[in-house]
């Protein structure tokens, strides 16, 4: 980087706010998604949305490519700097701003843990409702960026039904305020088409959060099942019967023993899956829906039902779920985790193509999911230093997508396109489709400077397909 560049972003966010030693920067070389890796020339590290704006409007000015990054935690490699010499991160915009009880929202910086927001309005009954797995890490703009889900999503909603308002510093400098603190603003919803553009519109560094009231009471159950085909089954079985259930996660033999190895919380390891399902709202109503989830269970052959005895329990058994990732270190050097959705009832389906993908590429695959809404996570085992292997979880990774977009799914469900997933998006859109994404992009982001070579693939880098093997009735 010219030092003429290195000095003016000094200027701007002071010298302990940019990374230019090549051996701090190499920590900021991927995301979760590991496969793909790339060092930024320069790392940006702004306190403020004015100094975001500053450093931007500079940038956009020399006409250097920046990428926004959070914490790391995406699966996708949306924060990757590709073509982009100068990543900005923001790490140190960690403050909550503003908390108002009676009209239900939280301004946060984007900084913020996801969790942070819910711990600071428990005292008080309140809580913010998306909880993705990685919420004691992964930070709010991060979250807005991917759309992220998590288990309580299938009754609650993802990030964008939880976000009232963005500021956005614009890819020329501009600071924006789309949306407010409001349920509703006329005119058109920017907020909703920027929620999950992946940092490709702008860098968001402030947003007004939607606050929920925190359930009078829970029902949390630990169902166990000789076979992953009778926990789908039973999947479908409550939501068909009318329940929706706050969360309604599954895990297959390998996940299990993986967990029950790291956290003891007593997961039976010879079990083909178990189900962890959870209601909530007024006590009162609990009662006749615990029975007839357990009569569900019974129905499809689920060998034992546990209810957990009390918040301690309850919160052993989600530590146990959130953490399933980690504990994959313990089976395997390195993993991939993969992103699909596809319509509940076709669940069984997706876990059979999962099972001879496996086999074909003779790669372990767990698998960890939201069974409610079918957004799997096959995690993909493999060892890096083994560069066939490495190969074959790139290949493996992406039949998956293709048999859920076959299975009338879709390539994410919450970790977006990014980079790993550009190629295969003409699976679901036409030339036209994609031609219109740019255009919309190109209002926002006309230089392509923010974040460029993520979600759309460029011409000839994407896969040979001239139309859409799925189009989306409406």
């Amino acid at each position: 980087m010219e030092q003429q560049v290195l000095d003016r972003l000094h200027d701007i966010v002071g010298p302990d706010g940019v990374v230019a030693h090549k051996s701090a920067r190499s920590v900021y070389d991927c995301d979760g998604y590991t496969l793909e890796k790339a060092v930024p020339e320069l790392v940006v590290l702004p306190h403020s949305t004015e100094e975001v704006a500053a450093v931007v409007k500079f940038l956009n000015k020399a006409k250097i490519a920046f990428v926004p990054r959070g914490a790391g935690t995406g699966l996708s490699g949306g924060c990757l700097p590709v073509e982009a010499p100068v990543m900005i991160g923001t790490s140190r915009l960690n403050k909550i701003v503003h908390i108002d009880l009676l009209n239900r929202y939280v301004v946060a910086q984007s900084g913020v843990v996801n969790l942070w927001v819910s711990n600071a309005v428990k005292e008080q009954g309140f809580q913010y409702a998306p909880d993705p797995s990685s919420q004691q890490a992964c930070t709010i703009g991060g979250n807005i960026a991917e759309n992220s889900g998590g288990p309580h999503t299938l009754k609650y909603g993802v990030t964008t039904n939880h976000v009232l308002g963005l500021e956005v510093v614009l890819p020329d400098g501009e600071i924006v305020t789309l949306g407010g603190t409001v349920e509703d603003v006329p005119g058109y919803d920017l907020r909703g088409i920027t929620i999950g553009a992946e940092g490709t519109f702008g860098i968001v560094t402030q947003a007004a959060l939607k606050l929920t009231r925190q359930p009078q009471a829970y029902r949390t159950f630990l169902a166990v099942f000789e076979s992953v085909h009778h926990a789908t089954q039973t999947v479908s079985g409550i939501i068909a019967s009318g329940i929706v259930p706050a969360a309604l996660e599954m895990m297959d033999t390998l996940i299990i023993q993986a967990i029950e190895e790291a956290f003891h919380f007593g997961f039976p390891t010879d079990a083909g899956a178990v189900l962890i399902i959870e209601i909530d709202g007024l006590a009162a109503s609990l009662d006749p829906q615990t029975e007839r989830i357990q009569a569900i269970c019974k129905h499809n052959q689920a060998r034992e039902v546990r209810i957990a005895r009390d918040d301690a329990e309850r919160m052993a058994l989600w530590k146990s779920r959130k953490r399933a990732f980690g504990a994959i270190g313990r089976l395997s050097p390195n993993y991939c985790t993969q992103d699909g959705v596809v319509p509940r009832t076709k669940v069984p389906d997706i876990l059979q193509r999962i099972t001879e993908v496996s086999e074909k590429y003779q790669l372990r695959i767990a698998n960890v999911f939201h069974a409610g809404d079918g957004n799997i996570h096959p995690i993909l085992m493999y060892d890096e230093r083994n560069a066939d292997e490495t190969r074959r979880v790139v290949q493996a990774g992406k039949e998956i997508l293709n048999a859920c977009v076959d299975l009338g799914g879709s390539l994410t469900g919450e970790h977006g396109i990014g980079v790993e997933k550009m190629g295969q998006m003409p699976l679901i859109f036409s030339p036209e489709d994609l031609m219109v994404m740019t255009q919309l992009r190109s209002v926002f982001n006309p230089a392509n400077l923010c974040n460029p070579n993520k979600i759309i693939p460029t011409p000839g880098g994407c896969i040979d397909v001239t139309t859409p093997r799925r189009q989306v009735p409406l």
